[in-house]
């Protein structure tokens, strides 16, 4: 028996309710906005631009970014958050991440029982390795989750278009991801 897109979208939403996910929704691929001008800020504010598989100029350029992501779908774009005494203290911030991190890969194993292909990003730069072999190859390329604007993508349009509010006050981490992936009419 297959099953139909409502109920796919049915059983995603079932297991997101096991992960502190705080708002999510859907997206058709090509309703993603995505633009040269988020690039352009990776290139000159990110410490991590030439230094990341996961990050540009490695990730290819915008349009065939843009072109990768299209081929799927729909997108699941959500947030979780992190609470901090100070969110101007990068290191405690950044020492929020891993959570986030853990949901986008337990999000990806469930799509995995659901659809045959899946392409995941999130908030930050891939950070498997404490030291990326950039620009040798990269040593988990099947686990790796680039960085949602090193695609291109300007993730407050998407938020804005899933009627996701962003959070923000001294204490408030809001940690996004997109899971770009396929309807594949898989029995179950």
């Amino acid at each position: 028996m297959k099953i139909s897109e409502a109920d796919l979208f049915e059983k995603i939403e079932a297991f997101l309710a096991d992960y502190p996910i705080c708002q999510y929704g859907f997206l058709k691929s090509e309703d993603i906005l995505f633009s040269d001008k988020v690039r352009y800020i990776c290139e000159k504010e990110c410490p991590r631009y030439g230094k990341s598989w996961s990050c540009p100029p490695a990730v290819g350029e915008v349009a065939d970014c843009k072109k990768h992501c299209i081929s799927y779908q729909y997108a699941l774009v959500f947030t979780t958050l992190s609470e901090v005494e100070d969110i101007d203290n990068m290191e405690e911030t950044l020492a929020t991440r891993p959570e986030h991190e853990e949901v986008v890969h337990a999000i990806c194993q469930e799509l995995e029982q659901l659809s045959e292909a899946y392409f995941a990003l999130s908030s930050e730069s891939c950070a498997i390795c404490s030291q990326c072999a950039y620009p040798e190859s990269c040593r988990h390329p099947e686990h790796m989750i680039p960085c949602i604007e090193s695609q291109g993508i300007l993730v407050t349009d998407a938020a804005e278009k899933c009627g996701i509010e962003y959070f923000y006050d001294r204490h408030t981490v809001t940690w996004y991801g997109i899971i770009f992936f396929h309807h594949d009419q898989k029995s179950c």
